[in-house]
């Protein structure tokens, strides 16, 4: 049977915290803009509550082992529609970090009493003016700095691919690099940047030509926008799904996964985009967003698992039968399970 574990995502001038977000910051930022409660997170992902808690206040030191923490993030991850090794690697160099100021601290306190006394002496006045002559500085150079970045729009360049340019496949891995602060968005579905403001996401494109928007937003509410167009020839080449008069093609593909005693499903995303991930045997073969009708065919021995950000939007053919839709809500499906006993 199927087994579908769905959980809806819900989707003015805002006071926004200045500073690159942490990790706990993202979580919550993520989780806020979805309208979701932690008690929702925790009953979809199977996450106590209070670790979740412990995760976006940033106190680790009462989170489990490390092995559990990341085993959470991917969960957290997963039911948000976010890239699981951006949150990870943030999780890492923020313990890191704690973990070193903990020794400097050590470090310090026994370092200060090897140090000699100097004949030069610090009078109160000569602190006072240095630290008049630093704050000052200070104080301009930010000003300087949030004078710029309110009147300029955020970086925004997107590296690959190049505009106007063609592919032979079905899909293109978008990539560029923007304000490590922003909200990305990739014709309009959110996606993680790293803390140094590059991204990537694959994207699975429809047969012809493909326009992606990709748009940053910064604390500021300022936006840069870029347009990409992609042509893509995968019919041309390889008799791929989705052209009506190839329709002997398209039976004789969807028999091939019974003759080789596989399993196989056909997605099609109507409308997009849609983030998706994908496991074939325990194994991650797809993790990225699928534009309007596109189309991927998966296949595997034993089963597959399909995580969808709109279950509404998700269409889905098992072994050459149309099913329709992943699920009835406009939220994310989650561990969807097609297996040689699937039956409809």
């Amino acid at each position: 049977m199927l087994r579908v574990s769905c959980c809806v995502i819900m989707n003015g001038f805002t006071k926004k915290k200045i500073g690159t977000l942490t990790l706990g910051e993202k979580l919550r930022k993520f989780r806020e803009e979805r309208r979701i409660s932690l008690g929702e997170v925790s009953r979809c992902s199977r996450i106590k509550i209070e670790y979740l808690e412990y995760l976006e206040e940033g106190n680790y030191d009462n989170l489990p082992a490390d092995v559990y923490v990341k085993g959470f993030l991917r969960s957290y991850a997963e039911f948000l529609g976010v890239d699981e090794q951006v949150l990870i690697k943030l999780y890492e160099k923020e313990k890191g970090i704690k973990k070193n100021i903990k020794g400097s601290s050590e470090d310090d306190k026994g370092n200060m009493e090897a140090i000699n006394i100097s004949s030069f002496v610090l009078t109160p006045k000569k602190i006072f003016s240095v630290l008049a002559v630093v704050i000052t500085f200070a104080g301009v150079l930010y000003l300087y700095k949030q004078v710029n970045s309110f009147a300029s729009n955020p970086r925004l360049v997107v590296t690959n691919p190049r505009n106007n340019s063609e592919v032979e496949g079905n899909s293109v891995v978008l990539e560029g690099v923007t304000e490590k602060e922003a909200n990305l968005f990739i014709n309009g579905q959110p996606i993680l940047v790293d803390d140094e403001g590059k991204f990537g996401e694959e994207i699975t494109l429809q047969s012809g030509v493909n326009v992606i928007s990709v748009k940053s937003v910064n604390k500021f509410e300022k936006e840069a926008v870029e347009s990409v167009t992609v042509n893509s020839k995968y019919q041309e080449t390889d008799g791929s799904l989705g052209n009506s008069s190839d329709a002997d093609n398209r039976e004789e593909l969807e028999k091939t996964g019974t003759e080789n005693n596989e399993i196989q499903i056909e997605l099609r995303v109507d409308p997009g985009p849609v983030w998706l991930s994908i496991e074939s045997d325990e194994n991650l073969v797809f993790s990225g967003t699928m534009l309007t009708g596109a189309t991927q065919i998966f296949k595997a021995h034993e089963k597959i698992v399909v995580n969808s950000g709109r279950a509404n939007a998700t269409f889905v053919k098992f072994n050459g039968k149309d099913i329709g839709a992943l699920g009835q809500e406009a939220g994310a499906a989650r561990g969807v399970v097609f297996n040689k006993d699937t039956k409809y």
